[in-house]
């Protein structure tokens, strides 16, 4: 395998048996998002990764999968059974993905109940415990006793199951304890449920002379049954857990918006059950019972041997054991704000600022708009919110600005899957506060990322300006990788505020300059820029495209890709997720190659850079930042960004840093192959291999250099203009 997508060639390319005009050629997007889960839990499998880092990768795993199957299991199984038999653009209809899903998660499911097994182990091995009923002390159980009664048992809801009693509405995500009971003075048989509080922690710390033990909660359920079963003997039990359908739907003529957004919130939590999960060991009467009461069938339903809700073990990442995670890492402030001692308009009226996060602080996009909040200079401030933290502090700058008396708009949607409450509860807040608050579009959502203050400086108004390619919110920017780009560049001003414009006031933006947009522009802008690099191949020239993003997966931009392929354009993609292009097939895409990359921190960002005729990298190539994904819903279903980028110190930060960076990642890199499936990049033993957030996290970004300059920065490429 080559050494790197850097510096090593592409691989020779393989032939497979195919009419490459049929929808074969595309990789199916569940199976592909399947086996991106499947790298996930891999890193759990990984002895490289710290333990307790490794233990946070299985949870992961296990999260991911329950939300495929709330949203997209249920979406497919829903068109299913109305008899939809439209196929997906790999040819498939939703029954066949069904089946192919099905037989898919079986396997996933079974490995990560292996992987904790080994887990549990090593845990054991470095004095942290999980153990069962069966193992606890007259210690353990008089300390027990205390927490059951006091912290336990006032939140519990025993539910027998009779004719005067009949089975309850299981929530979505809902973990339920079935009993088979039997009363001591007759022998009469009872059925109950105990539902296992979601408000209570899963795992109860239990005293140790050493390290950590824990019980699960349901095992300390089950050792005080009595106490809410007096009279009754436990004959048998089982765990079970109910996934339902979570995808909104909005009536679309909803006069109140919000209003309509919290109902449908309720209607999530009593959608269609789409999976069961249920103890394997389970009596067969409580499995028949369950299963006939919740109306599945056994195609439906998967036995688990091993521990149900494994995406609680998120529990256990225990951070007084920094010996079993990833060393500290503190992010940076950018040299260029220090220079100006903090100042964030003083930094960006020197030059353009691109931040790398986690590795710069996402403290200073904070910082931005708090100084905006608190300027007397600046007049207006609007602001995009698609996700954002409970307690936000980038709300809290807003509020506090409009409270100031500055105009203040801020676009939040309400549409963000699994976000939509606590945007309906920012936007009450802003709105409270005096700010303006405006919620899109009801037929396309709005995932950019835009920021900008107007600040009065002399006797002209100044935008500065901020593109992000994440959301603004502050805890997953410390474990995504993402683009934060700052400019009082005024042409990007204009085209930002059009977008305000269009957003609150529904007028189409016309000539923006340097930005596209979905779902008008942005899709145009990608297949013209690929048709560049076609002519450019075709006359001779060199034709490169190197793009990164978490998901690839719209037919139209994977036709454009093969096209460039065949006709000589170098391609070089970093996709993280989803990626239904099939690289290196002979006579199809034998220039493309495709790498994922699985690591420390979850990649995020979203970039594509041109040759536009020359060999990358070059000063000369057209460098795009994009909140957008290359999906059918990001191009043609959602107001997205494409930002270009034209500061020359910015562009070599995102070619010869970021982007040669993740290029050339061998330590946490997959290699796509032509069936689609992705391979582990085989380091030969003894060989140093390059670690693209080791790097990111030792070395300063080029833009945020302040007096020290940017010549001491390490860059993995330099371009063909260095010499002049």
């Amino acid at each position: 395998m080559q050494a790197d997508f850097l510096s090593g060639p592409f691989p020779e390319p393989q032939t497979l048996d195919f009419d490459q005009a049929t929808p074969a050629r595309f990789v199916n997007r569940e199976l592909s998002w399947l086996g991106f889960n499947n790298r996930v839990l891999e890193e759990a499998e990984n002895p490289k990764v710290p333990l307790l880092e490794r233990l946070r990768f299985l949870s992961i795993s296990a999260t991911n999968l329950d939300e495929f199957y709330t949203v997209r299991v249920a979406g497919l199984r829903e068109l299913a059974l109305g008899g939809i038999t439209t196929p997906s653009i790999d040819g498939r209809t939703p029954a066949e993905q069904l089946s192919l899903i099905d037989l898919n998660a079986r396997k996933l499911m079974a490995r990560q109940q292996e992987v904790f097994a080994t887990l549990i182990q090593e845990m054991a091995e470095q004095d942290i415990h999980i153990v069962t009923r069966d193992r606890l002390t007259k210690e353990d159980l008089a300390f027990l006793e205390d927490v059951f009664l006091d912290q336990v048992f006032p939140v519990l809801s025993p539910l027998a199951i009779d004719p005067a009693h009949p089975f309850p509405f299981i929530p979505n995500e809902g973990f339920v304890l079935a009993l088979q009971m039997e009363r001591a003075n007759d022998k009469r048989a009872l059925r109950a449920l105990l539902p296992v509080p979601a408000q209570i922690d899963r795992f109860v710390a239990l005293p140790a002379e050493s390290g950590h033990r824990f019980l699960p909660l349901e095992e300390l359920l089950l050792t005080y049954v009595d106490t809410l079963f007096p009279g009754y003997k436990l004959k048998g039990h089982g765990a079970f857990r109910v996934l339902r359908d979570s995808d909104l739907e909005v009536e679309e003529e909803a006069e109140d918006l919000v209003r309509e957004f919290e109902t449908a919130l309720k209607r999530r939590k009593r959608g269609e059950v789409v999976r069961l999960k249920i103890q394997a060991d389970a009596p067969e009467t409580l499995k028949s019972f369950i299963m006939s009461e919740l109306r599945l069938s056994p195609a439906e339903t998967m036995e688990v041997t091993g521990l149900i809700g494994i995406a609680d073990l998120n529990e256990l990442v225990l951070e007084d054991r920094a010996d079993l995670l990833w060393p500290s890492f503190t992010p940076r402030v950018p040299e260029r704000v220090q220079d100006h001692e903090g100042d964030m308009f003083a930094a960006i009226s020197q030059k353009d600022m691109l931040l790398h996060h986690p590795y710069e602080t996402f403290d200073m996009v904070v910082r931005f708009l708090r100084q905006a909040a608190r300027d007397p200079d600046v007049v207006a401030i609007k602001q995009t919110l698609y996700r954002t933290s409970r307690n936000s502090p980038i709300v809290e700058a807003l509020c506090e600005a409009a409270e100031e008396g500055k105009s203040v708009t801020a676009l939040v949607e309400l549409k963000a899957r699994f976000d939509e409450a606590a945007n309906i509860r920012q936007s009450r807040r802003l709105e409270r506060s005096g700010a303006h608050v405006v919620y899109g579009f009801l037929n396309y959502k709005t995932h950019a990322k835009i920021s900008t203050v107007v600040r009065r400086e002399g006797d002209t108004l100044v935008t500065y300006t901020h593109f992000g390619t994440g959301n603004y919110h502050p805890i997953t920017a410390r474990v995504y990788t993402d683009l934060s780009f700052f400019t009082c560049d005024k042409k990007l001003g204009r085209d930002a505020t059009k977008v305000f414009n269009y957003l609150s006031g529904y007028a189409q933006p016309v000539e923006l300059e340097n930005l596209a947009i979905s779902p008008s522009t942005l899709k145009k802008t990608l297949l013209d820029r690929i048709d560049d690099e076609i002519a450019f191949a075709k006359a001779g020239k060199p034709a490169t495209i190197w793009a990164k993003m978490n998901s690839l997966i719209e037919s139209d931009v994977v036709d454009a890709l093969y096209r460039a392929s065949q006709a000589g354009v170098q391609i070089s993609l970093v996709i993280r997720g989803i990626c239904g292009l099939r690289p290196g097939v002979k006579g199809l895409s034998e220039n493309i190659r495709v790498k994922s990359i699985v690591g420390r921190f979850l990649e995020h960002s979203r970039i594509v850079c041109f040759g536009n005729g020359h060999a990358l990298p070059s000063k000369k190539a057209r460098v795009y930042i994009s909140s957008a994904d290359w999906m059918s819903r990001n191009l043609n279903r959602r107001v997205e960004t494409l930002v270009e980028i034209k500061n020359n110190t910015v562009k070599a930060q995102i070619v010869s840093q970021v982007m040669a960076a993740n290029l050339r990642d061998v330590a946490q890199s997959w290699v796509m192959k032509p069936d689609g499936n992705f391979e582990r990049h085989e380091v030969p033993e003894g060989e140093f291999a390059f670690n693209c957030h080791r790097f990111f996290m030792e070395n300063p970004s080029l833009s945020g250099r302040g007096s020290a300059g940017a010549s001491d920065v390490p860059q993995l490429t330099h371009t063909e203009d260095d010499a002049s």
